[in-house]
């Protein structure tokens, strides 16, 4: 059952090397068994986010959307799945093993999680992007840890990120 700790902070980045950045430092915060779920319009910058977090992971290869292919795996301090559930509807999570990947020793990064059951969720870091009406490729992003562990990261990083801001 999932713990009913969650903190959430908003952030802006205003360039897709921010959003990287950002999902970097996210990384250092997150264990084998967590789970990433990204919401978000085409374009917000989810894969981008993702590809921060596989910085941080200290992944080599080049991440891309796995669009078509809905899985792709990533080797790194830990593996790293990345998931792309757009093209798939709810009959379709069985078909691709969603069970074995969510519960293996790994982190799993979920674009599209609204269409993830909710039985699949759990704790985890949910991440919420958007477009601001500033400026292009400024995103509004939010962050909400559920779970004890990764409610207090958000709350660290969020502390964090207002430090270096201040000064």
């Amino acid at each position: 059952m999932a713990d009913c700790a969650q903190h959430e902070a908003i952030l802006t980045t205003h360039s897709a090397a921010e959003t990287q950045s950002l999902g970097a430092r996210v990384a250092a915060h997150l264990r084998p068994g967590d789970m990433v779920r990204l919401y978000g319009e085409l374009g917000a910058g989810k894969t981008t986010f993702i590809q921060g977090v596989a910085q941080g992971l200290e992944v080599e290869d080049y991440v891309t959307s796995p669009s078509f292919t809905i899985i792709h795996a990533h080797e790194g301090r830990f593996p790293l799945y990345h998931l792309d559930l757009y093209r798939l509807g709810p009959g379709d999570l069985d078909d691709i093993g969603i069970e074995e990947v969510i519960g293996s020793h790994s982190v799993v990064a979920v674009e599209w999680a609204e269409r993830l059951p909710s039985e699949l969720q759990g704790d985890g870091l949910e991440v919420e992007m958007g477009f601001t009406e500033r400026e292009e490729q400024m995103r509004r992003i939010r962050l909400r840890g559920h779970g004890e562990r990764l409610a207090a990261a958000v709350a660290a990083l969020a502390g964090e990120l207002d430090a270096r801001a201040g000064s």
